[in-house]
């Protein structure tokens, strides 16, 4: 899918981007009336986007349809979708390819034999939530629906490679990377095929192998391991990164990977064996022109600001964030923590304990391992958001997918952030203590609160035997109205937000037992008001910036102590 550099120089891979047809379907009767035959009634809409920003549907939630007529030269083609909020069904020619559910991660479907010629693509997108959901009905961010990411149509031939991780351990100096690379393969031919197998590394070719694979079927192919000497490690502000290139007969795959090692000790997380302190942000990858469908360039220019503003680090909260973005966090050296969308107050405890819940959580989480493996920014795997973590069900989720991505989600930190610090039953399944606390905005107007609340937390750590794991405040902050200024610091005026803003940094980073922020938000966000949340014009006012990128008193702020913080750090 799209990446910041060529994944395929052999593959023949082209955009399905660009105009397609269009069609709301507000009483669910396209299948009925098989629409995926064709769409009687139209009109042309860009992919990628949210139908949100057309006319007149701002508020629509429900099902839609999109077509797209295209020319192949025709063979076994894979059609890949970056991503679709948040039910998607696929019918090519009329004929169904599959579904997915989840709208943040990227899905396939490979249809062999096709022949050359026109054909229809036609995708029916359901962004209704209910009882079965992720997320859940309530919840704060907005329900966009459509398109949201690229999507492209690939020519496979012979022997080809889907996907790849590579699993590496480093050594106790940190100079020799032992790895081996483990490989999703396709046969594209209609009969049994062998192949050759190579895997370089910056251009060298570290190990090789060759598999076999029965016509049309998948395989998963582990290469013998080799090591790499000299290792130039990632680390914050020193993006040092391989390419990667594995080939077959008659494919090829590039990716890129960075050595690095994160670890919990003595009550600290290391980064490459060094203390990390993590100067954060929360970003929603959402605009209110594109919503989720965001744009490279202002990708690139959400990072240049959190750079400048002296972050080492951002939150995805609260879902995975298009690969595009995490590619130039790679480059950029910021870390990163990536989540899937269990978000909060919205899930009940029935929810919680819904098998199709649970398991589609689960799904989420091998996508998301599976597509993001080898981004070395990522640190921490988020597994939900202000849960109930005080309930048995919430256990057993917690427990579930801890279990899932300690085993399977290479040298990262899993975590979790909890609302719940007094009575959480689940910190024995996270890494780092993640604690989201709104003092001096939903309560706790006291001028000591902060300092009273954190005593009181440390004291039930050290009571409750977890006083080794780092605490990070990974959600706090107030909201402020762009431009409402009061020498009064009342609440929603910019000086309010940058006056507690300042007392809460300063007070996390003397603190013995604080790892790091993350404040929330970084900008302004659309919310929505229909499930049940107040938010002035709509939005989401706690960010740093306005909704649009222009700073308020409170960026500022921010800049001066996170980059006193990394004066101070080295």
């Amino acid at each position: 899918m799209a990446r910041i550099f060529e994944e395929h120089t052999v593959r023949r891979v082209t955009s399905l981007d660009g105009a397609w047809r269009f069609c709301k379907d507000p009483s669910d009767m396209g299948v009925k009336d098989a629409w995926f035959d064709g769409l009687q009634s139209s009109y042309t809409v860009a992919v990628p986007s949210v139908w949100n920003t057309e006319r007149g549907l701002l508020t629509y939630e429900g099902v839609a349809w999109y077509e797209k007529i295209f020319h192949t030269a025709g063979g076994c083609l894979r059609f890949c979708f970056g991503a679709v909020m948040t039910a998607a069904e696929v019918w090519l020619d009329g004929k169904p390819l599959g579904t997915h559910y989840g709208g943040f991660t990227q899905f396939d479907f490979i249809v062999p034999n096709v022949a050359a010629g026109e054909h229809r693509l036609s995708v029916r997108v359901d962004n209704r939530f209910d009882k079965d959901s992720i997320p859940q009905t309530w919840v704060d961010w907005y329900h966009y629906g459509g398109i949201v990411r690229g999507v492209t149509v690939e020519t496979l031939e012979g022997i080809c490679i889907l996907s790849n991780r590579l699993e590496y351990t480093l050594s106790d100096d940190l100079t020799t990377a032992t790895c081996t690379p483990v490989l999703e393969l396709y046969n594209a031919a209609e009969k049994e095929e062998s192949t050759a197998l190579s895997f370089a590394l910056n251009g060298e070719v570290r190990t090789r192998g060759d598999a076999c694979v029965s016509g049309g079927a998948y395989a998963t192919v582990t290469l013998p391991r080799f090591a790499v000497n000299d290792v130039r490690l990632w680390d914050i502000g020193v993006a040092n990164l391989y390419s990667i290139r594995i080939t077959t007969d008659s494919d090829d795959l590039c990716d890129r990977v960075g050595f690095r090692h994160v670890e919990v000790k003595n009550g600290a997380v290391l980064l490459n064996k060094k203390p990390v302190e993590f100067r954060g942000v929360n970003r929603h990858e959402e605009h209110p022109e594109f919503g989720f469908a965001f744009p490279f360039s202002l990708m690139k220019r959400d990072i240049d600001l959190a750079l400048e503003m002296g972050c080492n680090a951002i939150r995805g909260s609260h879902y995975p964030n298009a690969q595009e973005f995490v590619d130039l966090l790679d480059e950029a050296g910021l870390m990163f923590w990536s989540e899937i969308p269990i978000w909060g107050c919205g899930f009940s405890d029935e929810a919680l304990a819904n098998p199709t819940v649970v398991s589609r959580g689960l799904q989420m989480h091998r996508e998301m391992v599976k597509y993001y493996y080898n981004h070395p920014c990522i640190l921490l795997w988020g597994m939900h958001n202000e849960i109930h973590t005080q309930t048995p069900a919430a256990y057993d989720m917690s427990k579930l997918y801890y279990e899932f991505l300690k085993a399977n989600g290479g040298n990262r930190l899993v975590v979790y952030a909890s609302c719940h610090p007094d009575n959480d039953i689940c910190w024995e399944f996270c890494d780092l203590i993640c604690l989201n606390q709104y003092f001096g905005w939903y309560y706790g107007y006291e001028d000591d609160a902060w300092e009273k609340f954190l005593a009181r937390f440390c004291r039930m750590t050290e009571e409750k035997g977890i006083a080794d794991k780092p605490i990070v405040m990974s959600e706090f902050g107030c909201a402020a109205i762009a431009g409402c200024h009061d020498d009064e610091n009342i609440l929603w005026c910019e000086e309010n937000q940058a006056k507690q803003i300042s007392a809460c940094l300063k007070l996390f980073h003397a603190h013995p037992r604080v790892a790091g922020s993350f404040i929330w938000q970084f900008f302004d966000m659309r919310t929505c008001l229909e499930a049940g949340l107040n938010r002035a014009r709509g939005f989401n006012n706690k960010g740093l910036m306005n909704e649009y990128r222009k700073p308020k008193l409170a960026y500022y702020a921010a800049q001066k102590l996170y980059r006193a913080f990394a004066e101070e750090h080295l």
